[in-house]
């Protein structure tokens, strides 16, 4: 897999969010290949971030996909809601769904992308019997609720095996990586096997311009192939 064929998602948890529109626009401008959305409800994490109104005004500020992560307890009650305001991929925690199997086929019915993800602690198993319909494993690199985290290195190997259950179940499915990723290690984490990258605060750096940080990461896996 070359460079260009990785997909970095600017999340706009780490934006200026005085100038939210801005700070879209810039992103969009310099390469950005979607959007990445962080909803929490101070429950399922310990933090509260935005909701279904931030996210339709982050909808009608681009054309950009738009990848909705949901950190909420009873996600399945909301679908249709995110689904309508704008998500174009919806991503559930196996944590949080008593009938995960169910919901991701309530995603796909309401017309996005059925994601699911896992919090560091939770082994790749919980998630092996819905692999074959899903359209991306979120993988989470550093324990949700907050940003600005040191990636958890063993991120890197969950990875890699969850690359190898892929590659029988359902080979075209996205791995993302959420978490502490930045340049120093991109490359480790597009070797491993990730093609989907949420980037926050590498991103949204303030001693750097939007265009600035997303060519820094660009330059930093250029020519990296995944294991």
């Amino acid at each position: 897999m070359t460079s260009g064929m990785i997909r970095i998602g600017p999340s706009i948890l780490a934006a200026d969010f005085r100038r939210l529109g801005e700070q879209i626009a810039e992103a969009e401008a310099a390469g950005a290949d979607y959007l990445h959305v962080d909803v929490m409800d101070g429950r399922f994490v310990p933090n509260i971030s935005i909701g279904l109104p931030v996210l339709e005004a982050v909808r009608a500020a681009t054309t950009l996909p738009i990848d909705v992560h949901l950190m909420i307890v009873e996600p399945d009650r909301w679908v249709e809601r995110f689904v309508r305001a704008g998500a174009d991929v919806l991503t559930v925690h196996v944590e949080a769904c008593d009938h995960l199997d169910r919901t991701l086929h309530a995603i796909a019915e309401a017309g996005a992308e059925p994601g699911v993800t896992l919090n560091p602690a939770t082994p790749l198993v919980s998630l092996e019997e819905v692999l074959p319909i899903v359209r991306q494993v979120l993988v989470m690199s550093v324990n949700p609720g907050y940003g600005g985290q040191a990636l958890i290195p063993s991120s890197l190997r969950k990875i890699q095996r969850l690359r190898t259950m892929l590659h029988d179940q359902n080979p075209s499915c996205r791995i993302q990586i959420d978490g502490g990723v930045n340049a120093s290690n991109i490359a480790a984490v597009v070797a491993a096997g990730a093609d989907t990258i949420v980037a926050g605060t590498a991103v949204y750096s303030a001693g750097r311009s939007v265009a600035e940080s997303m060519a820094l990461l660009r330059g930093a896996i250029a020519g990296t192939t995944p294991g």
